[in-house]
This record gives structure tokens, C-alpha cells and sequence, in this order.
């Protein structure tokens, strides 16, 4: 079975150059990643403007896995093959990344999208997808893919703090800005005006040649570098507005949302309610996808949505509770019996039966009326929320067979 990755939009509130000139620093090894070992550049093209900037590695990589395993494929590493391409001029850096070691069983794909935030230019965004399929591997399959998965999981929100910690070396170090790229004539013209004008701050030389990879080495299937959707969904909003989930339970989540969203050509229901089906099913996107799609043709065959709009109590609710006398409690008071608390507000239309127990005293005295045991009970006779209580209304709670004791741990108490 193919395992699939899709990322939330993380934002980098850093400029793009920034971001790419903290990105470099990752090569050619990377103290802050363990697993990953070095890399080394197999082969680099420039467009004859420079704007263009394309980078192929070799990256090596420790992979956490048990030593058996290890002796019986007969491997120490893996290899991945890493393919930049950086565009200046347009702002973004698409990385395309595939496994080098045992490629004829196992094919890893990931794609990851560097591009410029669309409200906020100096801003940048980061997206990351990824597909796992073991064709088959000595009998361990299930094995294999359950360490790669772990493994990539555990990297992935781990390669967003290493480009925050090249960021933050990069402010120590005085570099807070680097320009915009430009083109070679606008560029000569720009220096025989002003010599040296951005000399003061020493960032690495030219931007447009700053190399570009990738957050957490990976990939996916491809993503096209363009700014992301408005209705791509933020991990800082997952974070505050649905809670702590773990990189796989994003994925579910927004690969969910994706098909609801090709399927279902309008309305969709909103994230936190297919949240709450993917944890009905444990996060199986396709059991989940099913019971949802099931709720959704229920709602739409018998119009629940609408229910509130146009349904219409009879006149026998109107008029009385759905409820009604039923013998005494020790006390000699009369009970009164109603519906549940949790069918009261759509049963009845927010008749105000939420507000009244399923069993409760008589609310006003009793020899008032005379409702016969069983009978419906008016809603005249039902105290409202501005009449004061009666002294006998308090002392009919008040007055109550309990009592309350302390009890102590490990004493007596009878």
C-alpha cells in the first residue's frame, strides 16, 4: 500500500532570499540533523541571466533501523538524489528529491515548495508531499514501512527549526537583508550609479546564486511553484484552532479536505467536523472519507439543516410540557417527569425544556391544580426564571435524606 504525505503551509515571517540564504547552510552536512550525513553536488546549471539556478545532490543519510535489518539488506546507508531548482526572479525553489539505494524496491518521492506568501511579500511559505511504496524488501515490507514512516514523521517539523536556527545565526551575524534579484543590464546600470551601496551588510554573494534545497529531505509527487491557495490550511491555524496533531494527522486531515473538495463541487463541513470523523476511524482516511460522505447524503435526503428553519411545533407542545406528574418523592412533593436534557433543544424546538431535569420536584405547589397523575402539565404552572423562590421551594431542597461526611483515606467511615 502506497503511504502518502501531504504537509500544512508553514510560514517562514522572514524575506525569501532570507530564508534561502538560511537554507544553504544545511550543505554540505548539517550538524542539526543527525540522520544526515553529507551531500555532495553531482551537477549545477544557471540560466544565462542567472535568474534560473539548478542543483543536483548526492545526500547520504543514516537511516534508525534495527542492525538485523540492516546485515540482511546489506546496508549501512541510503542515498537520495536531490534535484534544486531555484528561481530568483520569480521567488520560489521547488525540490524534488527520490531514493538512490534499492530504487527497484522501494520508491520514496518528495516534493517540497519554497514561494513568496500572497499577503505578505516578505514573508515566505513552505510546503511539503511525500509518497512511500515498498514493492518489496526480503519479507519485511510491513516492517520497512513502518520505520520510514516513523522516521520521516519525526524529521519533519524537525526541519523547520534547523531553517529557523540558520535564520537566527544569520541576524547574529549582522545579515538582516539581502536584495532582490535583478536582471544583469538593470543591475550594471544600478552600480555605475551607486558603487557600493549595499556593501555595508556582507550577505553571501549574489542571491540569485545561492543554492536552495529543501526543509526536511523527502519528496512527492510534483507541486507547482506558485503561491499557495488562500484555502491551503496553515499549521498555525491547525495549532490554534484544532489543536495539537501530530505531522500524519495533518496530513489526513488536509489530504481529506482535498478530496472533499474534489468530490463535493460545493459546500464542504468545515475542519473541525472532519476532524472529528477521521477520529472516529483512527485517521483511515477512507473509512473516514465513507462515513462522512454517508452523513452528508442523510443531511442532504432529509433536509436536517434546514429542520430549525422550517419545522413547526404542534400546538400541543406550544401549549404544554411533554411530561408530566408521577407520584411523590420522600418528601411528599410531587415529581414532575420530562425529557432528557440532550433531546430537549432540537425535540422541541428550543422550547425550554433544556432548563428542566428529566425528573424534578414540582415547581409550584401542587394543590394549585389539579393535573392528574400522568396528565400533560401547562406551562403556566412551571416557575420562570424572574419569580423569586419560596421559602418552601428552598426548604424542599434544603431539607434532603443526604448528608455530607469527610472521609479520609484508609479510616473508618460508616
Amino acid at each position: 500500500m502506497v503511504q502518502k504525505y501531504q504537509s500544512p503551509v508553514r510560514v517562514y515571517k522572514y524575506p525569501f532570499e532570507l530564508v534561502m540564504a538560511a537554507y544553504e547552510k544545511r550543505f554540505p552536512t548539517c550538524p542539526e540533523i543527525p540522520v544526515f550525513l553529507g551531500s555532495e553536488i553531482l551537477r549545477e546549471s544557471k540560466s544565462e541571466d542567472g535568474a534560473i539556478r539548478i542543483i543536483e545532490r548526492s545526500c547520504k543519510l543514516n537511516v534508525d533501523a534495527p542492525r538485523l535489518l540492516k546485515k540482511i539488506a546489506g546496508v549501512e546507508y541510503v542515498f537520495f538524489i536531490q534535484k534544486n531548482t531555484v528561481n530568483w526572479k520569480e521567488r520560489t525553489l521547488l525540490i524534488e528529491a527520490r531514493n538512490e539505494t534499492f530504487a527497484n524496491r522501494v520508491v520514496v518521492l518528495e516534493i517540497c515548495n519554497y514561494s513568496v506568501h500572497p499577503e505578505n511579500e516578505d514573508w515566505t511559505c513552505f510546503e511539503q508531499s511525500a509518497s512511500l511504496d515498498i514493492k518489496s524488501f526480503f519479507g519485511f515490507e510491513n516492517t520497512v514501512e513502518k520505520i520510514a514512516m516513523k522516521q520521516y514523521t519525526a524529521n519533519i517539523k524537525r526541519g523547520k527549526e534547523v531553517i529557523e536556527h540558520y535564520l537566527k545565526e544569520l541576524i547574529s551575524q549582522g545579515i538582516t537583508f539581502i536584495p532582490r534579484w535583478t536582471p544583469p543590464a538593470v543591475r550594471k546600470q544600478v552600480a555605475s550609479k551607486a558603487p557600493s551601496q549595499h556593501e555595508s551588510s556582507k550577505a553571501p554573494a549574489e542571491p540569485h546564486a545561492q543554492g536552495s534545497d529543501r526543509e526536511s529531505s523527502g519528496t512527492c509527487p510534483s507541486i507547482e511553484a506558485s503561491t499557495p491557495d488562500a484555502d491551503k490550511l496553515d499549521a498555525d491555524y491547525i495549532e490554534r484552532y484544532l489543536g495539537q496533531l501530530t505531522p500524519m494527522q495533518e496530513s489526513c486531515l488536509i489530504r481529506l479536505r482535498q478530496w472533499l473538495q474534489e468530490t463535493h463541487k460545493g459546500k464542504i463541513p468545515k475542519d473541525e467536523h472532519i476532524l472529528r470523523f477521521l477520529r472516529a476511524r483512527d485517521f483511515n482516511i477512507d473509512k473516514a472519507h465513507e462515513m462522512l460522505c454517508q452523513s452528508l447524503t442523510w443531511r442532504k435526503q432529509y433536509q436536517v439543516d434546514y429542520i430549525l428553519q422550517t419545522w413547526r411545533p404542534p400546538s400541543l407542545l406550544e401549549e404544554y410540557y411533554t411530561g408530566g406528574w408521577h407520584y411523590q418523592d420522600r418528601g411528599g412533593g410531587e415529581l414532575a417527569v420530562g425529557l432528557p436534557l440532550a433531546l430537549s433543544p432540537v425535540t422541541c424546538g428550543g422550547s425550554g425544556l433544556a432548563r428542566q431535569p428529566f425528573v424534578t420536584p414540582s415547581p409550584k405547589n401542587t394543590s394549585e391544580c389539579n393535573v392528574p397523575e400522568g396528565g400533560l402539565v401547562p406551562k403556566s404552572l412551571y416557575q420562570t426564571d424572574e419569580e423569586p423562590e419560596t421559602s418552601d421551594h428552598i426548604r424542599l431542597w434544603t431539607e434532603t435524606i443526604y448528608h455530607s461526611a469527610s472521609v479520609f483515606r484508609g479510616a473508618p467511615h460508616e
